[in-house]
């Protein structure tokens, strides 16, 4: 579910860079930054790289099983659905005198998400049929926490952009027990 969802998101950014930019080659590719080795991910130049930076429960509060009916006086309760919310970052790796390219794709990034802030099945036709709607939110770093963010990821500042996807859903859709409904007997008017 979660590669559906930023592949999705990177699938909608890249169509629409492509056609901004006018360029046949795709500009967004969902990738780590560095290879597990340390290097620089060879891929990853003059396009903007989607990753992400973290996952995290949504707490909705009074979400508890629910019992639905399969007919008759049968019904079953389910576990919860997950609902989660991702953090995903987008770099612009454009190098040396590709550096103004870099900041045309962020701002083109920006523009995107902030026309099409939810991606649902109305905007998105091919979304996958697991996920609702994916709402793409920016999350405001201070330079500390954007420190520590690139620290964590042990490379350099890329210009870039994090933002919050909200309520990913995760539903296993397991059986957790089986209710039998007993039908009470109705007084007879003859009786």
């Amino acid at each position: 579910m979660i590669y559906a969802a930023v592949n999705q998101i990177a699938f909608e950014l890249n169509q629409y860079l492509k056609r901004t930019f006018e360029r046949s080659e795709d500009m967004v590719v969902v990738s780590n930054i560095l290879e597990q080795d340390g290097t620089l991910a060879t891929h990853i130049d003059n396009k903007i790289v989607a990753f992400l930076v973290n996952i995290e429960k949504e707490t909705v509060a009074g979400a508890q099983p629910q019992a639905r009916s399969i007919g008759g006086t049968r019904s079953v309760v389910s576990n919860t659905p997950l609902r989660l919310n991702l953090s995903l970052m987008f770099a612009a790796n454009f190098s040396g005198g590709n550096y103004p390219e870099a900041l045309k794709g962020i701002s083109a990034t920006l523009r995107f998400f902030q026309m099409t802030p939810v991606l649902d099945h109305q905007n998105t036709p091919e979304l996958d049929r697991r996920i609702d709607r994916l709402a793409l939110e920016i999350e405001n770093l201070d330079i500390q926490q954007l420190s520590n963010l690139w620290g964590i990821l042990s490379t350099r500042y890329l210009p870039s952009v994090l933002y919050k996807v909200r309520m990913i859903t995760i539903d296993a859709d397991a059986v957790k027990s089986e209710l039998h409904l007993i039908n009470e007997p109705r007084p007879s008017i003859n009786g």
